[in-house]
Formats: C-alpha cells, sequence, structure tokens
C-alpha cells in the first residue's frame, strides 16, 4: 500500500505539504494566525453558522428544514428547491420564505467573528452557502463575499427575454402580502436569486475561487455537512500545505477510505497518521469561534461587538415599528371622532 501511495504521489502530484501548525490544535492555529505567515485567510461557511440566530439547517434530524416540510405536501422535502418544481408549484416555497426572510433574525458571533477577520485585514473571502443575508447584516460587503448558492437580496423575473430585476424590499412586499411575486413588466414569475437545484451557482463561484484559493494561507470551515458540490469541493483547492480548521457539531468532508488509503483528493483528514494540517474543533460554530478569538486576545473585543451591534439592529427595527404603527390609524382612531368633528357635527 505505501508503495501505491508513493506511486500515486509522485505521479500525479497529490503527496502532502509541509507541516506549518507547530501542533494540530485550536492552540496551534491561533499562533499560526499570530503570525507573520497567516494573511489571507479564506472562511467556508454553511446553514450551522446560523442555527443560533434561530434559523435552522437543513439536515439536522428532527430539527433540521428538510425534516419540518410535511405541511407543504411536497413529494420529497429537496422539492421545495428544485428549479422545475418551483415553476409548477412556487406556493410551498413562498410560504416557507414567509418564515424564514430575512430580516427577522440577527447575525450570530460566529458571523461577526468573521467580519472582525476582514476589520482586521486577515479575510481574503467569505465562501457562503447561506441565502440568509446574515453575513451582510454583519456587516460584510461584496466584496468580501461569495454568496455560493445565491442570495435573497436581489430577485429577477425568471421569463428569458425579460429578466427584469426587483430589490429585497420589493420581494418582501410580496411574500407578506401573500401574493406570488409576478414581474411588473411582463407578468412572469419572480424568483430571489438563490440558487435552486438544476440552476447553475453564480459565475462569480467559478471566477472568484480560482484566484483566491491559490492564495489561502488558512482555511476556516464552519456549520457546513460538505455534501453539496461543488462548494465542498473547495477544501481541497487551497496549496498543499495550507492549514485547515473545521468547527463543526461533528466531523465532515473526511476523505473517503479508498482516497484516503492512497493519500489522494483533497479531503479533510484529523486522525491518520498521515495527518499533518487539519484540525476539527466539535463544538458550535458561535462556541467555536469564541475559544478561537480567546487564544487571540480578541474575546472581549468580539462579545463587545456583537452587542453593539445587536443593540443597532434592536433600535432600528424598533423604530421601524414605530414608523408602520403610527402610518396605520388603529381602529380606536377610526371610530372616536376628534372634539373638532363633534362639534362640527353639533353645528350642522
Amino acid at each position: 500500500m505505501d508503495f501505491l501511495r508513493n506511486l500515486f504521489s509522485r505521479t500525479l502530484g497529490l503527496g502532502p505539504g509541509e507541516k506549518v501548525l507547530d501542533e494540530l490544535t485550536l492552540e496551534g492555529v491561533a499562533r499560526y494566525i499570530q503570525s507573520d505567515m497567516c494573511k489571507n485567510i479564506i472562511c467556508m461557511v454553511g446553514a450551522g453558522i446560523s442555527t443560533s440566530a434561530g434559523i435552522p439547517d437543513f439536515r439536522s434530524p428532527g430539527t433540521g428544514l428538510y425534516a419540518n416540510l410535511q405541511k407543504y405536501n411536497l413529494p420529497y422535502p429537496e422539492a421545495i428547491f428544485q428549479i422545475d418544481y418551483f415553476k409548477r408549484h412556487p406556493e410551498p416555497f413562498f410560504a416557507l420564505a414567509k418564515e424564514l426572510y430575512p430580516g427577522q433574525f440577527k447575525p450570530t458571533v460566529c458571523h461577526y467573528f468573521i467580519r472582525m477577520l476582514r476589520d482586521k485585514g486577515l479575510l481574503r473571502r467569505c465562501y457562503s452557502q447561506n441565502i440568509d443575508t446574515l453575513e451582510r447584516v454583519a456587516g460584510l460587503g461584496d466584496g468580501d463575499l461569495v454568496e455560493a448558492h445565491g442570495t435573497f437580496y436581489t430577485s429577477h423575473c425568471l421569463s428569458f427575454l425579460c429578466r427584469q430585476e426587483y430589490s429585497l424590499d420589493w420581494m418582501k412586499e410580496k411574500i407578506f402580502s401573500d401574493d406570488i411575486p409576478k414581474c411588473d413588466k411582463c407578468s412572469g414569475l419572480v424568483k430571489p436569486d438563490i440558487v435552486f437545484f438544476g440552476e447553475n451557482l453564480p459565475g462569480r463561484f467559478f471566477t472568484s475561487m480560482t484566484t483566491d484559493f491559490p492564495q489561502c494561507d488558512l482555511l476556516i470551515i464552519m456549520g457546513t455537512s460538505l455534501q453539496v458540490q461543488p462548494f465542498a469541493s473547495l477544501v481541497g483547492r487551497v496549496p498543499k500545505n495550507t492549514p485547515r480548521l473545521l468547527i463543526n457539531m461533528e466531523k465532515t468532508g473526511e476523505s473517503d477510505f479508498l482516497s484516503g488509503m492512497l493519500g489522494l483528493g483533497g479531503g479533510l483528514d484529523f486522525d491518520s497518521d498521515k495527518a499533518y494540517r487539519d484540525v476539527a474543533h466539535i463544538s458550535t460554530c458561535d462556541d467555536g469561534c469564541l475559544a478561537l478569538a480567546a487564544l487571540l486576545g480578541w474575546k472581549d473585543e468580539l462579545e463587545e461587538l456583537v452587542k453593539r451591534e445587536h443593540t443597532l439592529i434592536d433600535s432600528k427595527n424598533k423604530k421601524e415599528k414605530g414608523e408602520s404603527a403610527s402610518e396605520t390609524p388603529s381602529a380606536t382612531d377610526k371610530a372616536a371622532p376628534t372634539e373638532d368633528a363633534e362639534k362640527s357635527q353639533k353645528t350642522e
């Protein structure tokens, strides 16, 4: 077996790289981040970074999104995100969208940890599978993000000859009035720019990964099962000596048996005698980020950032609710005539 492994490694250039972490632990990762060698960090994130905000992930047994879709009478759970099914039956998706619509949730500790990496000049890019826009709410901009599975931030008419674009506010108004969004221009069906099964990923995903991943000094993977391609394959696109940290409730993304035996592929390797760069921190994403922040000396700063930003969001939401309430007369206001009106009626 060693002969085959060495043969494949030499022939295909898939042998192990240089070990740069002094130990395969969270402490080792923290020391590496503080060194001069770590300047370009890429984060790969999935639904697990948003669960503490109240948004369910997809695959957790019992609590995941796919386990709780019975009320929509779908032929199978994934149909709610199938483009062909959506075109015939858009009602289930928009009913679900109303429950999970962006703007009802606040970013998590994990979202703000990623922002801190950006603010400290360490974040190369955040590649997200999420469609909840919480990375944007936390302060990441277009240049910081690759929304691999699209976003609710914009929507488009599905008509090939139209493709009219619509804003987040336009789509929100339609969804919360229980209307199926139809194009103002051609009456075609309008869909948020999230990637359904059967659709291509955004072009930016492919153009960015070719330039980002070869420059990556540290890959941090959080809250994803690494089961959906081509997103999952990104773990194998970093240089062979680049450390990879997984913060998740369970280990995932590991090489299959054959690839592991032959030393092939880019799958994660935490436990074999050949492991040299991959670290698994088994915890919630928030707890993992807090633990890493503590090791970096950033914990107080991170907690203060979360507190400050959540206060601002609460204040903004309260103000918007107040303005909305003042624009809508109450039943009492409509029923009770004013004193001047009563005098006018008596005069008449």
